[in-house]
């Protein structure tokens, strides 16, 4: 297979795993791992001086030995990747989305939206935020922003976010066209802070089995966790799923918090050092909502950071069962230097080790650029798809290469991946057929009740395959064959995702889900 061909595979992998998101897109491996923050630094308005001011705090605080004095005569980006694939400098608006994605809150209107033939679709409303009790609702389209027209414009999605995004209690007039109604109507929103959780989906899977998958390790986490596990005791719960694919980390304190709720009392979670720092133990606390009851994790190739913590520590501890591939491999702690025009400095400061010591930290000797792209060579190199590769059950705690190897490996199933799916994907064909033509013809009622039988039906296909044809591509009947159950499926989830939400589209990508057939049969 040609390395290009891989790539497209890949990359179609990534977009039907994660199919469609909300409106924040963070730093999926860079993240600020609980620390407190410094106190915002002055210094002078030109680079020189800033760069001065980043050695100085490489200087008292990285992890290693380094010779930061030698780096004067490089940019900030060129002076970081010098350090560790993980040491970043965040501009100002790039620091406060950051902040915003783990906190758990932003300043807006809580909205989701997807840009549509040119337009923005509302995709999902933040039940009681300031977009619901204004009258926003999900299908309606936004036409203007403040005094922006931004049907028909090929805008970038930061001058959207900006427009309707900003402090909590200045107003922004949209302009919305309601579904089935003739003539739009100019609304005032207030903004509000709004929180979004944490946790992407709770529900269950059997009578018994719970499925928690939290998406990242924000400032509320912990609570979030505490508060839909209670409700899924609530349901008859006595096993969990708890799912951490994709969970690019977040707050070490988070992840911390997380472990109190599953593990007895006084267990070492994690502990962290750098030459700066030394060491730092963290224990369980005990008195969970979780410390009892057989527990399944399942982590893959992006799971990163705090997601490992916890993976880590019930590996460690014999807690439960890690379910799944390889995980990221990202085992150095950043503490956030401030700055005040509000950009900021993520520094790795420290590593952390699992309780017995594993430092889960992939190695970056080879540079950059090779590090940004290991997940490639994996898949490159077969480990993401082989039948071969052995689990830690097999070889007890050994890793390979960096990240938690799970106890159970399953392998990535690429099925029905050819060039003709990696072409819908890319030109987000699936995402467009679903929100221009498909989601109204079925109810969020209709779906709920059906979602374990329901398939698209002959007529719906027929109109996605003349959609395909109105975006101008060609329609290769041998690839589309090949690829059908997996466009099937994602068209599925995709209306699911947009008629119940994120609860509904992973009860329908779970379905199928082959770690979670996988957690069910080891839990039993």
């Amino acid at each position: 297979m040609k390395k290009t061909t891989r790539n497209h595979l890949l990359l179609a992998l990534t977009y039907s795993l994660t199919l469609i998101g909300g409106m924040f897109v963070g730093y999926k491996f860079l993240k600020d791992q609980g620390y407190q923050l410094q106190k915002p630094m002055a210094y002078a308005a030109d680079s020189s001086r800033k760069v001065d001011e980043i050695i100085h705090i490489i200087n008292k605080n990285y992890v290693d030995e380094v010779n930061a004095d030698s780096m004067h005569h490089l940019p900030i980006d060129s002076l970081l990747h010098q350090l560790d694939p993980h040491s970043v400098y965040l501009p100002p608006a790039k620091a406060n989305e950051f902040a915003e994605t783990l906190g758990g809150n932003f300043e807006g209107i809580g909205i989701e939206y997807y840009i549509l033939n040119d337009t923005l679709l509302v995709t999902n409303v933040v039940k009681d935020g300031p977009a619901f009790l204004s009258g926003i609702r999900q299908g309606d389209k936004i036409l203007k922003i403040d005094t922006m027209f931004v049907s028909g414009r090929d805008l970038p999605r930061e001058q959207m976010i900006g427009k309707i995004k900003g402090r909590k209690g200045t107003a922004v007039k949209l302009i919305i066209l309601h579904p089935g109604v003739a003539q739009p109507v100019l609304l005032s929103v207030n903004r509000a802070r709004v929180k979004v959780s944490s946790i992407d989906a709770a529900y269950m899977l059997n009578p018994e089995i719970g499925y928690v998958r939290i998406s990242k390790f924000g400032a509320d986490t912990d609570a979030d966790f505490v508060e839909s596990v209670r409700n899924l005791k609530g349901k008859g719960m006595k096993k969990l799923v708890l799912d951490l694919r994709d969970n690019g980390g977040g707050y070490l304190t988070a992840a911390t918090g997380l472990a109190n709720q599953i593990l007895s009392e006084n267990k070492l979670i994690v502990y962290t050092q750098g030459k700066h720092e030394p060491r730092t133990d963290y224990f369980s606390t005990g008195g969970g909502e979780f410390e009892q009851g057989k527990l399944a994790i399942l982590i893959n190739e992006n799971s990163a950071s705090a997601s490992e913590i916890l993976a880590g520590a019930v590996q460690d501890l014999d807690r439960g069962i890690i379910i799944g591939r390889r995980s990221f491999g990202k085992g150095l702690v950043q503490e956030q230097f401030p700055f005040v025009d509000g950009s900021a400095l993520n520094l790795t400061i420290a590593r952390y080790y699992t309780p017995l010591g594993r430092s889960i930290q992939k190695s970056y000797k080879k540079g950059y650029n090779a590090y940004q792209n290991e997940i490639e060579d994996r898949f490159n190199d077969g480990e993401l798809t082989s039948t071969s590769v052995k689990d830690s059950l097999k070889k007890g705690k050994a890793f390979l290469g960096g990240g938690i190897q799970p106890d159970v490996y399953v392998k990535m199933d690429t099925s029905g991946f050819n060039s003709f799916y990696a072409k819908l994907i890319a030109k987000k064909v699936l995402f467009d057929f679903v929100y221009d033509v498909l989601g109204n013809r079925y109810t969020p009622a209709f779906l709920e009740q059906n979602l374990a039988t329901f398939t698209i039906n002959d007529t719906d296909y027929k109109d996605l395959l003349k959609y395909i044809q109105s975006k101008n591509i060609v329609i290769e009947p041998k690839l589309l064959q090949a690829a059908k159950p997996l466009i099937l499926n994602d068209v599925k989830v995709l209306l699911c995702k947009y008629n119940l939400g994120d609860a509904g589209y992973y009860k329908a990508l779970n379905l199928n889900d082959a770690m979670v057939k996988q957690a069910l049969s080891s839990l039993q």
